[in-house]
Order: structure tokens, then C-alpha cells, then sequence
């Protein structure tokens, strides 16, 4: 009996074995374009929060890069049910990202105690980016669904079709701009009164058309209401939308009428 319970264990083992060696070939396959990065963004800690994914089951597949900026890289992933996602990969060496989060971070009660260090402030950031997705989609915001998070790795989910993301405002004109806008702006009035939340950095660059209306992306700086700076932040998010939607003609909002229509 017990040489039976062990063969058992034997052939579990060896079977966990053979699937993540046909991942690690599936991953080494994929990412060989992206050999100069493939060391900056798959350090052995990134490396071992995806496999943790892929045999957690909330990764199935990992394929290739479909955006690349210096903070961040974003794969195409998918679940056992097909289901198309997001794994975005925060570069964890990059000390001009540092500088820049700083301001989002600090007055935001919910990472008081985050240390000061590179690595540190990453992984809260992709920790507040996961957050602020679940508030936003609680407030019935349209953003890309969040999955799961780990250290520097945030799953979510995919805004696009078979691994093209759908394009953004600056990329492709809306069919109608002022509708867009009024859809905009009633996302930022329950952003503020139901999720407690300023975007602080919205523009066309961050604001995907998908099936017509618009999808709220890159949420990680995203601060409280009761941030110092969350009265500027939104501000400068209603100018940002009039400069861009004045241009395609709509009859925009004044941004003092505009913020007090946001925060009531």
C-alpha cells in the first residue's frame, strides 16, 4: 500500500515536473524577441510570481508583449477558460519611475507605511493600481477588470481581441466625441462619489474605445478624494479632456462648471 501511495506521488510529481518545463519553453519561446529586456523584466522574483500564476491556475498561457513603456511591459495572457488577459509587469529598476510615483503615493492613507526603497514602492504600486480597479468597477466605471496581484505583477483583465488591444482615444477618434464626453465625464463623477477616487492623470492616452465606449486604463495613481494634491489632480484631468474634446468640435464643459457637476 505504501509503495503504491508513493509511486502515486511519484508520477504527480514528475507530471508537475513535465508542465512547468513546457511553460518555462512556452515563456523562453514567446519573450525571445525580447531579449534585451527579458532579464530587466523577468528578474528570478517576476519570474517566480508568474509561474506561481501559471500553476495557481489564474494564468493558463503567456504570450507575447503588447505594450512597452519604461515603467511598465504588458503581456497577452490567458485563462483555462480562454478567457483573454492583461499581465502587466512593473519594472522594477527604473529610479525615474520612483521620482514620479512619489506624489501619488504619499497623502494617500492606504499605503502610509510603504517603505522608501525602489523595489518597495513598486510592488505598491501595483498593489494601489489593483485597488483602484476594484473601486472603480464597484462604482460601475469602466476599467479593465483586476484579476490578481503579486509583487510587481498585476493580472487583469484584456480590453481587446485576440491579443490586439483596442486602440486608444489618441490612437483612433470616437464615431462620437460628444458622447464620449459625456460618458467621461459621469465615470469621473462616480469615481469621486463612489469610489473615493481622482484619476490624476487622465488624457486621451489612457482612455481606450472598445465596442464603441470608452474604457478607463492606467489606474495605479490614482488618489483619494482626501489626497492634498486630489483637488488639482482632477482639475487638471477635466482640462486635459476639454483641451482634447474642443478639438473634435463638442461643446465642452467650463472646468469649474465641470468639477462642480464631478464632485456635487
Amino acid at each position: 500500500m505504501v509503495n503504491v501511495m508513493a509511486k502515486k506521488v511519484r508520477e504527480k510529481l514528475a507530471h508537475k515536473e513535465k508542465e512547468v518545463e513546457r511553460r518555462d519553453r512556452m515563456l523562453i519561446h514567446d519573450f525571445s524577441s525580447e531579449r534585451a529586456t527579458l532579464e530587466e523584466v523577468f528578474d528570478q522574483a517576476t519570474l517566480m510570481v508568474i509561474y506561481d500564476f501559471l500553476n495557481s491556475g489564474v494564468l493558463d498561457e503567456v504570450h507575447g508583449v503588447v505594450n512597452a513603456g519604461k515603467e511598465a511591459r504588458v503581456y497577452w495572457g490567458k485563462d483555462k477558460e480562454g478567457r483573454e488577459l492583461a499581465v502587466k509587469i512593473y519594472l522594477t529598476a527604473s529610479a525615474e519611475f520612483r521620482k514620479g510615483m512619489l506624489k501619488y503615493i504619499e497623502g494617500d492613507y492606504r499605503f502610509k507605511g510603504v517603505k522608501r526603497d525602489t523595489r518597495s514602492l513598486i510592488y505598491a504600486w501595483a498593489q494601489k493600481e489593483f485597488r483602484n480597479l476594484q473601486q472603480a468597477s464597484r462604482a460601475r466605471v469602466r476599467v479593465p477588470k483586476p484579476v490578481a496581484v503579486r509583487n510587481n505583477v498585476l493580472v487583469m483583465e484584456f480590453i481587446g481581441k485576440d491579443g490586439t488591444n483596442a486602440p486608444s482615444l489618441k490612437e483612433e477618434l470616437p464615431s462620437d466625441p460628444e458622447k464620449v464626453y459625456g460618458i467621461l465625464l459621469t465615470f469621473l463623477e462616480r469615481l469621486y462619489r463612489k469610489a473615493d477616487l481622482v484619476h490624476g492623470d487622465l488624457s486621451e492616452y489612457n482612455v481606450m474605445i472598445w465596442k464603441g465606449k470608452p474604457v478607463i486604463f492606467d489606474m495605479a495613481q490614482a488618489v483619494p478624494t482626501s489626497h492634498p494634491m486630489a483637488e488639482f489632480f482632477l482639475r487638471r484631468d477635466l482640462a486635459n479632456l476639454n483641451r482634447f474634446f474642443s478639438r473634435l468640435g463638442v461643446n465642452v464643459l467650463p472646468v469649474d462648471d465641470a468639477y462642480r457637476k464631478v464632485v456635487g
